[in-house]
Protein backbone atom coordinates (compact mmCIF):
# COMPACT_ATOMS: atom_id res chain seq x y z
CA UNK A 1 0.00 0.00 0.00
CA UNK A 2 3.06 2.62 0.97
CA UNK A 3 4.61 1.44 -2.35
CA UNK A 4 1.24 2.44 -4.44
CA UNK A 5 0.73 5.70 -2.43
CA UNK A 6 3.99 6.99 -3.25
CA UNK A 7 3.36 6.49 -6.84
CA UNK A 8 0.06 8.28 -6.78
CA UNK A 9 2.22 11.20 -4.92
CA UNK A 10 4.25 10.84 -8.21
CA UNK A 11 1.98 10.53 -10.79
CA UNK A 12 0.09 13.81 -9.14
CA UNK A 13 3.30 15.81 -8.95
CA UNK A 14 4.28 14.81 -12.49
CA UNK A 15 1.01 15.99 -13.98
CA UNK A 16 1.62 19.44 -11.65
CA UNK A 17 4.79 19.84 -12.96
CA UNK A 18 3.59 19.47 -16.53
CA UNK A 19 0.87 21.72 -15.76
CA UNK A 20 3.20 24.58 -14.51
CA UNK A 21 5.39 24.19 -17.74
CA UNK A 22 2.60 24.90 -20.16
CA UNK A 23 1.07 27.90 -17.94
CA UNK A 24 5.11 28.87 -17.99
CA UNK A 25 5.08 28.69 -21.64
CA UNK A 26 1.40 30.64 -22.68
CA UNK A 27 2.73 33.58 -20.05
CA UNK A 28 6.20 33.57 -22.02
CA UNK A 29 4.51 33.66 -25.42
CA UNK A 30 1.85 36.95 -23.91
CA UNK A 31 -1.11 34.71 -23.34
CA UNK A 32 -3.45 35.85 -20.82
CA UNK A 33 -2.93 34.97 -17.30
CA UNK A 34 -4.63 32.15 -16.07
CA UNK A 35 -6.10 32.18 -12.58
CA UNK A 36 -3.89 30.39 -10.73
CA UNK A 37 -5.84 27.20 -8.98
CA UNK A 38 -4.79 25.37 -5.98
CA UNK A 39 -5.25 21.56 -5.92
CA UNK A 40 -6.31 20.07 -2.84
CA UNK A 41 -5.45 16.41 -2.62
CA UNK A 42 -6.57 14.55 -0.08
CA UNK A 43 -4.48 11.71 1.26
CA UNK A 44 -5.82 8.29 0.86
CA UNK A 45 -7.02 6.82 3.96
CA UNK A 46 -4.85 4.70 5.92
CA UNK A 47 -5.43 0.97 5.39
CA UNK A 48 -6.83 -0.50 8.53
CA UNK A 49 -5.56 -3.44 9.59
CA UNK A 50 -7.08 -7.10 9.25
CA UNK A 51 -8.14 -8.90 11.86
CA UNK A 52 -5.89 -11.51 13.11
CA UNK A 53 -6.79 -14.49 10.67
CA UNK A 54 -8.48 -17.93 12.79
CA UNK A 55 -6.48 -21.06 13.18
CA UNK A 56 -6.95 -22.71 9.63
CA UNK A 57 -7.86 -26.80 10.39
CA UNK A 58 -7.12 -28.97 7.39
CA UNK A 59 -7.86 -32.44 8.58
CA UNK A 60 -10.99 -31.96 11.19
CA UNK A 61 -11.32 -35.27 13.38
CA UNK A 62 -14.98 -33.67 13.91
CA UNK A 63 -15.80 -34.64 9.75
CA UNK A 64 -14.95 -38.00 10.75
CA UNK A 65 -16.41 -38.42 13.95
CA UNK A 66 -19.37 -41.66 13.95
CA UNK A 67 -22.50 -40.23 13.45
CA UNK A 68 -24.20 -43.06 14.64
CA UNK A 69 -23.87 -42.54 18.46
CA UNK A 70 -22.35 -40.16 20.95
CA UNK A 71 -18.85 -40.93 22.22
CA UNK A 72 -18.84 -41.91 25.63
CA UNK A 73 -17.83 -38.82 28.04
CA UNK A 74 -13.59 -38.82 28.54
CA UNK A 75 -11.77 -38.25 31.62
CA UNK A 76 -9.79 -35.24 32.13
CA UNK A 77 -6.47 -35.59 30.33
CA UNK A 78 -4.39 -35.87 34.11
CA UNK A 79 -6.72 -38.77 35.08
CA UNK A 80 -6.85 -41.12 31.83
CA UNK A 81 -4.10 -43.09 32.47
CA UNK A 82 -6.08 -46.37 33.12
CA UNK A 83 -9.24 -45.56 30.64
CA UNK A 84 -6.31 -45.10 27.99
CA UNK A 85 -5.02 -48.52 29.16
CA UNK A 86 -8.17 -50.47 29.18
CA UNK A 87 -8.70 -48.85 25.59
CA UNK A 88 -5.39 -49.76 24.33
CA UNK A 89 -6.07 -53.56 25.75
CA UNK A 90 -9.49 -53.78 24.05
CA UNK A 91 -8.15 -52.69 20.95
CA UNK A 92 -4.61 -54.41 20.68
CA UNK A 93 -5.27 -57.26 23.37
CA UNK A 94 -3.50 -57.17 26.98
CA UNK A 95 0.00 -59.68 25.53
CA UNK A 96 0.52 -57.05 22.66
CA UNK A 97 0.18 -54.28 24.93
CA UNK A 98 2.62 -55.09 27.48
CA UNK A 99 5.11 -56.38 24.19
CA UNK A 100 4.88 -53.01 22.30
CA UNK A 101 3.54 -50.24 24.36
CA UNK A 102 4.92 -47.97 27.27
CA UNK A 103 0.77 -46.99 28.64
CA UNK A 104 2.29 -44.64 30.95
CA UNK A 105 0.93 -41.05 30.33
CA UNK A 106 0.51 -42.45 26.84
CA UNK A 107 -1.32 -39.75 25.15
CA UNK A 108 0.93 -36.67 26.79
CA UNK A 109 3.95 -39.18 25.62
CA UNK A 110 2.57 -40.22 21.90
CA UNK A 111 2.15 -36.62 21.02
CA UNK A 112 5.13 -35.30 22.30
CA UNK A 113 6.80 -38.29 19.57
CA UNK A 114 4.68 -37.49 16.85
CA UNK A 115 6.02 -33.80 17.30
CA UNK A 116 9.44 -34.86 17.72
CA UNK A 117 9.78 -37.49 14.86
CA UNK A 118 9.65 -34.16 12.09
CA UNK A 119 12.26 -32.80 14.07
CA UNK A 120 16.44 -33.52 14.18
CA UNK A 121 15.70 -35.04 17.70
CA UNK A 122 13.47 -37.48 19.17
CA UNK A 123 14.23 -38.15 23.10
CA UNK A 124 13.29 -42.26 23.54
CA UNK A 125 12.22 -41.86 27.21
CA UNK A 126 9.01 -40.12 25.80
CA UNK A 127 8.23 -42.58 23.49
CA UNK A 128 4.76 -44.62 23.89
CA UNK A 129 6.52 -47.37 22.43
CA UNK A 130 9.29 -49.88 24.02
CA UNK A 131 12.40 -49.94 22.64
CA UNK A 132 14.00 -52.09 20.10
CA UNK A 133 15.76 -55.24 21.65
CA UNK A 134 19.53 -55.63 21.25
CA UNK A 135 22.01 -53.13 19.97
CA UNK A 136 22.66 -52.16 16.37
CA UNK A 137 23.96 -54.68 14.56
CA UNK A 138 27.27 -53.66 12.40
CA UNK A 139 29.70 -55.01 10.10
CA UNK A 140 33.23 -54.09 9.94
CA UNK A 141 34.75 -53.68 5.65
CA UNK A 142 38.04 -52.57 4.84
CA UNK A 143 36.95 -49.12 4.21
CA UNK A 144 34.63 -48.64 7.24
CA UNK A 145 31.38 -49.45 9.44
CA UNK A 146 28.08 -50.68 7.52
CA UNK A 147 24.93 -51.49 9.25
CA UNK A 148 24.44 -55.34 9.11
CA UNK A 149 21.88 -56.99 6.73
CA UNK A 150 20.56 -59.04 9.92
CA UNK A 151 19.80 -55.24 12.02
CA UNK A 152 16.31 -54.82 10.16
CA UNK A 153 15.21 -58.35 11.95
CA UNK A 154 15.33 -56.25 15.03
CA UNK A 155 12.35 -54.84 14.22
CA UNK A 156 10.39 -57.45 12.44
CA UNK A 157 8.47 -57.76 15.40
CA UNK A 158 6.74 -54.50 15.82
CA UNK A 159 6.66 -53.89 12.42
CA UNK A 160 4.62 -57.34 12.77
CA UNK A 161 2.26 -56.26 15.11
CA UNK A 162 2.24 -52.26 13.90
CA UNK A 163 0.95 -54.03 10.08
CA UNK A 164 -1.61 -56.68 11.98
CA UNK A 165 -3.39 -53.82 13.73
CA UNK A 166 -6.93 -52.80 12.25
CA UNK A 167 -6.75 -49.55 10.59
CA UNK A 168 -10.61 -48.96 10.90
CA UNK A 169 -10.98 -49.62 14.84
CA UNK A 170 -7.59 -47.79 15.39
CA UNK A 171 -8.79 -44.73 13.41
CA UNK A 172 -12.58 -44.75 15.73
CA UNK A 173 -10.44 -45.00 19.12
CA UNK A 174 -7.87 -41.86 17.58
CA UNK A 175 -11.41 -39.99 17.15
CA UNK A 176 -12.52 -40.94 20.71
CA UNK A 177 -9.61 -40.09 22.39
CA UNK A 178 -9.17 -37.10 20.18
CA UNK A 179 -9.62 -34.01 22.52
CA UNK A 180 -7.20 -35.46 25.40
CA UNK A 181 -4.61 -35.54 22.18
CA UNK A 182 -5.80 -32.20 21.24
CA UNK A 183 -5.23 -30.59 24.60
CA UNK A 184 -1.82 -32.25 25.08
CA UNK A 185 -0.77 -30.81 22.28
CA UNK A 186 -2.10 -27.61 23.75
CA UNK A 187 0.17 -27.85 26.64
CA UNK A 188 2.89 -29.31 24.71
CA UNK A 189 3.21 -25.70 23.87
CA UNK A 190 1.38 -25.16 20.69
CA UNK A 191 -1.75 -23.16 22.06
CA UNK A 192 -4.66 -22.74 18.63
CA UNK A 193 -2.64 -25.30 16.77
CA UNK A 194 -4.38 -28.92 15.90
CA UNK A 195 -2.87 -31.77 16.79
CA UNK A 196 -4.43 -33.96 13.93
CA UNK A 197 -3.16 -31.59 11.23
CA UNK A 198 0.15 -32.08 12.97
CA UNK A 199 0.05 -35.67 12.72
CA UNK A 200 -0.51 -35.60 8.82
CA UNK A 201 2.36 -33.33 8.47
CA UNK A 202 4.22 -35.50 9.76
CA UNK A 203 3.01 -38.85 8.45
CA UNK A 204 3.67 -37.27 4.67
CA UNK A 205 7.18 -36.58 5.68
CA UNK A 206 7.52 -40.35 7.04
CA UNK A 207 6.30 -41.31 3.49
CA UNK A 208 9.04 -39.71 1.99
CA UNK A 209 11.91 -41.24 3.41
CA UNK A 210 14.30 -43.14 0.49
CA UNK A 211 14.50 -46.89 0.24
CA UNK A 212 18.13 -47.93 0.88
CA UNK A 213 19.48 -49.88 -2.51
CA UNK A 214 22.98 -50.45 -1.31
CA UNK A 215 25.01 -50.79 1.80
CA UNK A 216 24.91 -48.10 4.50
CA UNK A 217 27.94 -46.89 5.97
CA UNK A 218 28.11 -45.56 9.27
CA UNK A 219 30.05 -43.52 11.87
CA UNK A 220 30.76 -43.28 15.04
CA UNK A 221 28.82 -40.47 16.67
CA UNK A 222 31.61 -37.22 17.73
CA UNK A 223 30.18 -37.05 20.94
CA UNK A 224 32.26 -34.02 23.26
CA UNK A 225 32.18 -34.43 26.84
CA UNK A 226 34.10 -36.08 29.68
CA UNK A 227 32.50 -39.60 28.81
CA UNK A 228 34.46 -40.84 26.01
CA UNK A 229 33.21 -43.27 23.47
CA UNK A 230 34.20 -47.13 23.81
CA UNK A 231 32.68 -50.00 22.87
CA UNK A 232 30.35 -51.40 23.33
CA UNK A 233 28.56 -48.63 24.47
CA UNK A 234 28.90 -47.28 20.83
CA UNK A 235 26.87 -44.69 19.08
CA UNK A 236 26.52 -44.42 15.26
CA UNK A 237 25.24 -42.37 12.52
CA UNK A 238 24.84 -42.30 8.75
CA UNK A 239 27.98 -41.39 7.19
CA UNK A 240 26.67 -39.79 4.14
CA UNK A 241 25.22 -36.45 5.81
CA UNK A 242 22.16 -36.62 3.12
CA UNK A 243 20.82 -39.63 4.98
CA UNK A 244 22.49 -37.90 8.74
CA UNK A 245 20.22 -34.51 8.03
CA UNK A 246 16.77 -36.29 7.49
CA UNK A 247 14.45 -36.00 10.48
CA UNK A 248 14.59 -38.48 13.50
CA UNK A 249 11.38 -40.40 12.08
CA UNK A 250 12.92 -40.42 8.90
CA UNK A 251 16.07 -41.67 9.86
CA UNK A 252 14.53 -44.96 12.49
CA UNK A 253 12.79 -45.72 9.09
CA UNK A 254 16.22 -46.18 7.51
CA UNK A 255 17.56 -48.46 10.25
CA UNK A 256 14.52 -50.38 9.58
CA UNK A 257 15.81 -51.61 6.38
CA UNK A 258 14.05 -51.18 3.27
CA UNK A 259 10.88 -53.64 3.99
CA UNK A 260 10.15 -52.79 7.15
CA UNK A 261 10.13 -49.65 6.59
CA UNK A 262 8.35 -50.32 3.28
CA UNK A 263 5.33 -52.33 5.12
CA UNK A 264 4.83 -49.54 7.87
CA UNK A 265 4.78 -46.79 4.88
CA UNK A 266 1.58 -48.91 3.60
CA UNK A 267 -0.22 -48.85 7.39
CA UNK A 268 0.88 -45.15 7.42
CA UNK A 269 -0.97 -44.70 4.45
CA UNK A 270 -4.07 -46.32 5.31
CA UNK A 271 -4.27 -44.56 8.29
CA UNK A 272 -3.75 -41.18 6.79
CA UNK A 273 -6.13 -41.68 4.26
CA UNK A 274 -8.94 -42.91 7.39
CA UNK A 275 -8.20 -39.47 9.40
CA UNK A 276 -8.63 -37.15 6.37
CA UNK A 277 -11.11 -38.39 4.50
CA UNK A 278 -14.60 -38.01 6.30
CA UNK A 279 -16.62 -40.74 4.46
CA UNK A 280 -14.80 -43.80 5.97
CA UNK A 281 -15.89 -43.87 9.71
CA UNK A 282 -19.58 -43.55 8.86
Amino acid sequence: MKYLSGRLVLILLLVGLCGAGYLWMRNRQGAAPVPETVAVITPPLAAQPAPPAEPVIRHPVEAIQPSVREPAALPALNDSGSFVKKALADLLGHKAVLSFLVTDDFVRHLVATVDSLARGHTASRLWPVLPTPGRILVVERGEGTYLADGNAERYTPFVRFASSVDTAMTTALYVRLYPLFQQAYEELGYPGKYFNDRLVEVIDQLLETPELTGPVKLTLTNVQGLIPITRPWVRYEFADPSLESRSAGQKILLRMGSANAHRLKAKLTEFRERITTPSLLR
